[in-house]
């Protein structure tokens, strides 16, 4: 079976999701190349470059895109299979940036003192080893971390022609930061608007859980995807499934409103699955479930809910995530990457 294969084509910087029109159109089921630029679109490149001299607010997080699907209808679902994940420089950045980060001051928990200091962090990156270095600003202290290439921004348009900045975490997906969206992953998202309108971003050579200090490893990234069309079935929220958990993801502040969001949303969907009444599932979720943290820096918090599908084994979406794997597989393997 031939699969089609198509590249997004090089354009504009985009710093939001919604307002603007599709620079590439696919057919469900089509694998789709693309590149992205990091989350400072390149402006940091040495520990001298501070973000807040290079960068300008509110340019940060650009994203490639909207990609629009045919038949895409509000209500519907689409389905974004991540295939690969490939850093494209030998190096990445991470930075501390003022009023950002879950452990200092920031717009929203206002404190005397100042903010921490802004300070960056060049690692350099072998794809070839699969590691990304370390290397403390303060010490001779360095170890090498092992790569694990994620995408901390996806989504779709939101609903009644509202525009919202790539940083900020939504219904609609958005800067969700899991490191849960690495390859291997199906994002599930409902449809807002005629042809759904996805666009990714703000790609990681790896995250720890809630990107406590406001930043990943952040990198450019060439990556393909696969993107198929559900009809009906649009999830409230953001989901994915990977070949061992269903996810339901939450976007909220405070952080505990994200959580329960996120539990909420995977509770109805385990017993939708199970066909189980509520309480049942409740009950079920609650002794099986997993919480990682996404994101507790960015203007909205996200937080996701978990559930081994060894527990839960019927299929969910009819088994699309199945099929979209066996896509990537072909992909890869055609073009000798297994």
């Amino acid at each position: 079976m031939s699969i089609e294969v198509v590249a997004l084509p090089p354009g504009e910087p985009n710093f939001v999701f919604g307002g603007r029109e599709p620079v590439l159109t696919v057919r469900p089921g089509t694998v789709v190349e693309l590149s992205t630029e990091d989350c400072f679109g390149g402006a940091v490149r040495g520990i001298g470059d501070l973000p807040s001299q290079v960068c300008q607010f509110p340019y940060l997080n650009p994203v490639s895109g909207p990609i629009a699907v045919v038949g895409a209808e509000p209500g519907d679902t689409v389905a974004v299979h991540f295939v690969d994940i490939r850093p494209v420089r030998d190096w990445a950045v991470s930075t501390t940036f003022p009023h950002f980060g879950a452990l200092t001051a920031t717009h929203t928990t206002a404190m005397l003192h100042e903010a921490l200091p802004e300070r960056v962090w060049l690692y350099e990156v072998d794809t070839t080893r699969g590691t990304c270095r370390f290397q403390a600003r303060s010490s001779d202290f360095s170890v090498e971390l092992p790569l694990d290439p994620m995408h901390g921004t996806v989504g779709v348009a939101p609903a009644a022609h509202e525009v919202i900045m790539s940083i900020t975490p939504g219904a609609h997906g958005g800067n969700m930061d899991t490191p849960e969206m690495r390859a291997g992953t199906t994002a599930y998202f409902g449809v807002n608007v005629p042809g759904a309108l996805i666009s990714l971003g703000d790609g990681h050579c790896r995250q720890g859980e809630g990107e406590v200090c406001g930043t990943a490893v952040e990198a450019a990234m060439s990556t393909v995807i696969v993107v198929d069309l559900i009809k009906g079935g649009g999830p409230a929220w953001p989901r994915l499934e990977n070949d061992d958990y269903l996810m339901s993801t939450g976007s909220a502040r405070p952080l505990e409103d994200a959580f329960r969001v996120s539990q909420h949303d995977l509770v109805g969907w385990t017993s939708e699955l199970l066909n189980l009444d509520a309480l049942d599932a409740y009950q079920l979720v609650s002794q099986a479930g997993l919480a990682p943290a996404g994101n507790v820096v960015d203007t909205t918090y996200t937080m996701l809910a978990k559930v081994p599908k060894g527990i839960v084994k019927t299929p969910a979406y009819d088994g699309i995530h199945t099929r979209l794997r066996e896509t990537a597989f072909q992909y890869l393997n055609e073009r000798g990457n297994i």
